[in-house]
């Protein structure tokens, strides 16, 4: 591992009188079938600077004019940075600590990563991989989005595997040594939220190349949260490099992604699973699903029609994600009317299935957080949405940003 691969980023918080509770929202893939949410926080929020006046909440997707909310949203953003909305930090890392409905502690350290150093291709070997197998037709709607963005926001949660517990809990340990930056209630039922700088970012970078040496497997982070964010930062910074001198390249802003890094085996970050929901299949789905599966773990499906209905399914959860998702996805291809979302709460899944008649709710099995860093390493990847760090409302909420122009 190499200096340049942990960057100390020049991360921008809201000024001080700032309504935080207002000012951060879940990250914009979450509640994508529930517009209520949404109208919720949009009610909330007002006219109050927002990162939901900085971003477009994916349940939006297709009921507006995207062309002209994406301008409107990146007018915004420039208006936060001309009247100093938002505010340098200088070169520094954020200790997160994070209260939810579930946990009372989960820790995350927010960095920037240098994206010379992440693939999300299969079998290709690089310090920083994709978790879930990335679908690149959905890159280029998420680049329309940021090659005009003047900044970032991070919804992107990294693993990385300290079994010791060496990094960011002994910045914990000596938190009261490090400059609070916020201490606020998260709306919507999100919990509450701390931040710490710390600006002796050296050290840090030093701890986390001693756990690479220690692993010995030439893997160092792997992508927990925001794959396909991630791949569009990627996709953006391949795209302007090439006009790019050597030198403008070192250090230019879209080269370096801001990240909340994490511990695999922090006490507060709890694997849960992540549902299907199918939308208008035809009725030879079901009885389809059944016969490609079987095995020792009982789940169920759903319908509003027929209420919950026992299915049974391979013990090992990753094999079990992928045999559902290849038969979804073998599926769609020849049921053109069917479509699928993915939902991360059980009471979610029941409630968006009675929401949309004819639809079938799948309930998924959680994974270990075994499972997860030894199938990376050994160059695989898992099927789109195999797991969710925290239910729905635990998701990260948008708040530090960093510039990327």
């Amino acid at each position: 591992m190499s200096l340049k691969t942990i960057k100390a980023p020049n991360i921008l918080l809201p000024k001080k009188g700032v309504d935080l509770t207002a000012f951060a929202v879940i990250a914009c893939d979450q509640f994508t079938s529930n517009l209520k949410y949404w109208d919720e926080v949009k009610t909330l929020v007002g006219d109050k600077p927002s990162t939901y006046h900085m971003m477009l909440p994916e349940a939006y997707l297709g009921r507006v004019d995207e062309t002209s909310y994406v301008s409107d949203v990146n007018k915004t953003i420039q208006s936060y940075l001309d009247n100093g909305v938002l505010v340098d930090q200088g070169p520094c890392f954020i200790l997160v600590d994070r209260k939810t409905s579930v946990v009372d502690r989960r820790l995350g350290l927010v960095i920037s990563i240098d994206l010379e150093d992440y693939t999300y291709a299969k079998g290709v070997k690089s310090l920083i991989r994709a978790s879930e197998a990335t679908i690149v037709e959905r890159i280029p709607p998420r680049l329309k989005i940021r090659e005009n963005a003047p900044v970032e926001l991070p919804h992107i949660l990294f693993l990385y595997d300290d079994k010791d517990r060496n990094i960011i809990e002994e910045l914990y340990k000596n938190k009261d040594k490090l400059e609070k930056v916020y201490d606020f209630e998260l709306n919507q039922g999100g919990g509450h939220l701390k931040g710490y700088k710390v600006v002796d970012t050296d050290k840090v970078i030093h701890q986390f190349e001693e756990l690479l040496k220690k692993n010995n497997n030439g893997l160092l982070f792997i992508v927990g949260d925001g794959n396909h964010s991630l791949a569009t930062a990627k996709a953006h910074w391949d795209k302007i490099k090439v006009s790019l001198s050597d030198k403008e390249k070192e250090n230019h802003p879209a080269r370096f992604a801001l990240v909340e890094a994490m511990n695999i085996y922090d006490e507060g970050l709890i694997f849960e699973p992540i549902h299907r929901l199918v939308f208008n299949p035809d009725k030879d789905f079901l009885p389809g699903l059944k016969k490609v599966l079987g095995g020792d773990f009982v789940s169920f499906s759903y319908t509003k029609e027929g209420g919950k209905e026992e299915l049974r399914m391979p013990k090992n959860a990753p094999m079990c994600y992928k045999a559902v998702q290849t038969y979804i996805d073998e599926y769609l291809k020849t049921h053109k009317n069917a479509s699928v979302d993915y939902i991360h709460d059980e009471d979610e899944l029941i409630d968006a299935a009675n929401k949309n008649k004819g639809s079938v709710a799948i309930a998924m099995p959680a994974l270990t957080k075994g499972d997860v860093f030894d199938y990376i390493a050994k160059d695989d990847v898992l099927p789109r949405k195999s797991f969710s760090m925290g239910h729905a409302t635990e998701k990260r909420y948008y708040l530090e940003c960093k510039r990327i122009k």
